[in-house]
């Protein structure tokens, strides 16, 4: 590789120099590289290789989906510093859905045509296992066409719990999943990783289930072949060097998630800089690299059969200080949320899609996202009651012409999808999946 002084080099902080050729070449990135695009003060650098890696990804293609969010009950034994959600049972605004009203909401999905319920809630101390399995019964009998994506991995660990499963470790987690997947789940959200970091959980988030045991519980999910997401709530009580931890935690397992995948598409391993033993798989290099696809994929009927799932998305969570015991501290803002979005993108290097999550960023925040490192907007919504931008209520609803409009001013090309990153075609609320995938550019 050229080592000579380009006018480029001239304009970037050098520090990224380096960095720079590593992503051109495709090549994987330490946790020393990680660092210095946290602190180094030339972030249009950063974004800047970001979206280079973004369309070497997905092209113009921004991914936006209908869809809707259930908050089945905000009761929660847990009463974590920086949630404003939670409520014990006879607290003011305390609420817990029965299953005639998940299936009022399943019926009211089905009729705005969307293709996927996000559900998650608080550990309610006194619901019983049955309640979360009849739950996606009732909704696969009124919504069969509907993808299920429910339940993080605190309140799998909770589930098991509850089940009288929980002292069987991993295997109770892997017989709680494998009843939920029987009942309907599809896939699991991302939401309960916060920073994978014992100092960090035990100021903010203590009694909460730590980074090896939400792994765990994606683990055993990928282990059934579903699939999920993954998520990491910045700009509270971590340091940075957390953050990267966090980072190569979930970039560590999902080398493992796919390996198998990436052996049979000719994708040759790369050493980690660190200390993994496992062949790194980079999904963010040149496109010769990948002569039978970059992207992992299920067809349309695979998911039922599916052997190995894996992390599909990442969404990078800002911490929105809201009315929490946490109020005190800024949150992050702008710039600082643009440079994660990108530092993440940078940095996972094998998980194939990055959310620009605009609940949490506001729509117009999103749109620069996609600029630096995002490839998906989110979707429809209709209700979120986990956190809130300020001013913001539980009601929170984009339309399609929206998330249209926004993708286009921001320079892509939008195309709806379903959960697991299928093309959709849709006539009114009526929906299909595109069966033959042509991987997006």
């Amino acid at each position: 590789m050229s080592t000579a002084t380009t006018s480029t080099d001239l304009r970037i902080d050098p520090e990224l120099v380096p960095i720079r050729d590593r992503v051109e070449a495709g090549e994987r990135l330490s946790a020393e590289d990680g660092l210095t695009l946290l602190r180094t003060s030339d972030v249009w650098t950063v974004c800047r290789l970001a979206d280079q890696v973004r369309r070497r990804m997905h092209g113009l293609t921004t991914w936006y989906n209908v869809n809707k969010h259930i908050n089945y009950s905000n009761i929660c034994a847990l009463s974590c510093t920086f949630c404003s959600f939670h409520r014990k049972k006879d607290q003011d605004g305390a609420y817990q859905h029965s299953l005639d009203d998940i299936r009022r909401e399943a019926l009211g999905a089905v009729e705005a045509g969307a293709t996927e319920l996000h559900i998650v809630g608080g550990l309610h101390p006194w619901l019983s296992f049955d309640y979360y399995t009849d739950m996606m019964r009732t909704i696969r009998e009124h919504a069969p066409s509907v993808h299920i994506k429910a339940f993080t991995a605190v309140e799998i660990v909770h589930l098991a719990r509850v089940s009288k499963r929980g002292r069987d470790g991993y295997d109770g987690i892997l017989s709680v999943l494998r009843d939920l997947k029987e009942a309907g789940l599809g896939s699991l959200p991302g939401g309960g990783a916060e920073v994978f970091d014992d100092r960090v959980h035990d100021e903010a988030f203590k009694g909460k289930i730590r980074g090896d045991v939400w792994l765990d519980v994606h683990r055993a999910a990928h282990e059934l072949g579903l699939n999920s997401n993954a998520t990491m709530l910045y700009g509270h009580v971590e340091r940075l060097e957390e953050r990267i931890k966090h980072m190569l935690m979930l970039r560590r397992q999902q080398d493992r998630a796919l390996a198998a995948w990436a052996d049979g598409q000719g994708i040759v391993g790369q050493a980690d800089p660190g200390d993994g033993d496992d062949q790194a798989i980079v999904l963010t290099g040149p496109d010769d690299r990948y002569p039978r696809g970059r992207l992992p994929y299920l067809a349309p009927g695979e998911e039922d059969e599916a052997t190995q799932g894996w992390f599909q998305t990442i969404v990078p969570l800002p911490f929105i200080p809201d009315e929490s015991e946490l109020q005190h501290l800024p949150g992050p803002i702008g710039l600082e949320n643009l440079r994660m979005i990108a530092v993440m993108r940078l940095m996972l290097d094998n998980i194939p899609h990055m959310k620009a999550f605009w609940i949490m960023h506001t729509l117009d925040m999103a749109q620069f996202m996609l600029q630096n490192g995002a490839n998906d907007i989110d979707g429809t919504v209709v209700w979120y009651d986990i956190t809130k931008v300020e001013g913001a209520g539980t009601h929170q609803e984009t339309t399609v012409k929206d998330l249209k409009r926004a993708i286009r001013e921001a320079g892509f090309v939008p195309r709806e999808r379903d959960t697991l990153y299928r093309p959709v075609i849709r006539d009114g609320r009526d929906w299909r999946i595109e069966s033959e995938h042509v991987e997006a550019r």
